[in-house]
Parts: structure tokens; sequence; C-alpha cells
């Protein structure tokens, strides 16, 4: 899969919340973990997870409507 950052800028470019495109039209968020309580309580599938971002960062997001080449970085994974 092949991510594309197109939200959440930080200092060292890898350790803070970041929103990424793939290449499968869907969107990967990096965020920070929930305790096992909070987690507990949120309702997801066996093949989910959950993460926590500021409100910041989605409105980043909402104003990409697509991957910015000057401001991306493509990351193959």
């Amino acid at each position: 899969m092949r991510l594309t950052r197109i939200a959440g800028e930080c200092p060292d470019g890898r350790t803070c919340p970041t929103a990424y495109a793939t290449d499968r039209g869907t969107v990967v968020i990096q965020g920070y973990r929930l305790d096992a309580g909070t987690l507990a309580r949120v309702p997801l599938g066996a093949d989910e997870t959950a993460v926590e971002v500021p409100l910041s960062l989605l409105e980043e997001v909402t104003r990409c409507s697509t991957p910015s080449s000057s401001a991306s970085t493509s990351t193959p994974a």
C-alpha cells in the first residue's frame, strides 16, 4: 500500500497525529493510543482499532480533497 501524507505537520515529520491517503482510496490515521478502559468502550470489529487525534487534524483533512505533491510525503508500506 502506498501512503501519501495529506495532513499533520510536526517537527520530526513522523511522531504526531497524521493522515495519509492510500492508493486504495482510503485514509490511514496515525494517532495516540487509547488507554484500555477507553478502548473497551469503543465498539470495534475484530480487525479494527481506534486512536485519538486532535480535531484540528480532521479539519485539515477535510480541506484536502486530493494529496498535494508539494506538501506530501509518499511512503511505501
